[in-house]
């Protein structure tokens, strides 16, 4: 498989494909109108950022109790169950009067339950494609992630501006019940990938299993830590430039679209191990800028830059595919997802606190110094693959 055509003429691609971008879709479009709302009201650059990275909190609870069901559920109905809870909770924020304490609380929901996305549509994913074009096939679902984004929070910006924060909610809520029909009646029917019944003790010992080898610690860690920390940058985009955040989310998701082309597409095998390191450095260096607190244009370039460093993970997660048993591939995947959208979280509030006590300009070029001695911590042991290693010790 070596074309993005070739993706697309592989049977459930497509409507998989397209159910990933409603929800995509659906998240960006209320993401940034829940954001917008809840700083309307608080004025609170720590409470915005919750708003719309708050629930990537809870997903470490979901990741340590509920994803062993990753690849113990049917695909296709746990994907459109996801998607119409997804649209059912998006649409009850838009109730007028709803608190701010509510509205989280919903969030909160919402978020452990999401730990399950992941795990059940890159499982998915990994079953319809070959091995050797899973690299490929989760470049196109990033390209998509991109350019959805980009899309979604230009409506998004549109949508708050022409009918209301609540108006643009419920186009996210319609969104998602797009992404539920599309995988309820273009998906088919599949087995579960793995038998017996989802528990917390099978997700526990899988997690143990999965996190034993060193290698697959640092790629794990590479994968959540860096990233999460920039997501906590962009997380600020909303207090650091309120009437220009939507173009500020659509330029990084712009960034964050052409690096996952290039590596997707052109980067030979060859080069994939060595450009690791090199772009979870990319995703933080441009941001050190923000310590001049720089006029828009200056801060559009440095975040269009830093956002190709997005493609790191599609790297790493090749490397992670490569080092975990197929029968793990939905747990493992789900994992990389729940941890890494954790830290998002975590980074998220990180910045909010620390824009709350300085500025936002300040908190940005803190969490990405952070980003920065992370990646060049963790470099050694991602440049020294023990693959065969790795492997033996989940089978043991």
């Amino acid at each position: 498989m070596r074309t993005y055509r070739d993706l697309f003429r592989t049977p459930e691609f497509t409507p998989l494909f397209l159910t990933a971008a409603m929800q995509v879709a659906g998240k960006t479009v209320s993401g940034l109108a829940l954001g917008t709302l809840v700083y309307s009201a608080t004025g609170s650059p720590l409470l915005s950022a919750l708003a719309m990275f708050g629930p990537a909190l809870v997903q470490v609870i979901g990741a340590v109790t509920l994803l062993s069901a990753a690849d113990r559920l049917p695909p296709r109905a746990a994907l459109t169950g996801l998607a119409l809870v997804f649209a059912l909770v998006t649409a009850a924020q838009a109730v007028p009067g709803l608190s701010v304490w509510a509205v989280f609380a919903l969030l909160l929901g919402q978020g452990l339950i999401a730990s399950l996305g992941g795990g059940v549509r890159y499982g998915l994913l990994n079953e319809i494609l070959t091995r050797e074009g899973y690299l490929l096939g989760r470049s196109m679902f990033n390209m998509a992630d991109g350019a959805v984004q980009i899309c979604g929070y230009a409506l998004g910006g549109v949508l708050v501006a022409v009918l209301s924060p609540r108006g643009a909610l419920l186009t996210g809520a319609a969104l998602y019940l797009v992404a539920a029909a599309v995988a309820r009646f273009g998906l088919s029917r599949r087995p579960p990938r793995a038998a017996g019944r989802p528990s917390i003790t099978d997700t526990w010992r899988d997690n143990a299993r999965l996190w034993s080898a060193k290698p697959r610690r640092y790629v794990y860690l590479a994968m959540w830590v860096p990233n999460g920390l920039i997501v906590g940058c962009e997380s600020l985009f909303v207090p650091y430039a309120p009437e220009q955040a939507g173009l500020l989310f659509a330029c990084a998701a712009l960034g964050m679209l052409a690096g996952d082309i290039v590596a997707g597409r052109f980067v030979p095998p060859l080069w994939r191990e060595r450009l690791r390191v090199p772009l979870c450095l990319l995703l933080a260096l441009p941001y050190l800028i923000f310590v001049l607190r720089p006029a828009l244009p200056v801060a559009v370039a440095a975040i269009v830059l830093a956002s190709a460093g997005y493609a790191a993970s599609l790297l790493l997660q090749e490397r992670l595919m490569a080092l975990t048993p197929e029968e793990l591939s939905g747990h493992a995947l789900g994992l990389h997802s729940s941890g890494m959208v954790t830290m998002q979280g975590v980074s998220a509030a990180l910045a909010g606190a620390v824009a709350q006590l300085t500025s936002p300009a300040t908190a940005i070029t803190v969490l990405a110094a952070a980003s920065v001695a992370v990646t060049l911590t963790l470099a050694p042991g991602l440049r020294h693959p023990r693959d065969a290693a790795a492997r033996e010790s989940v089978h043991a």
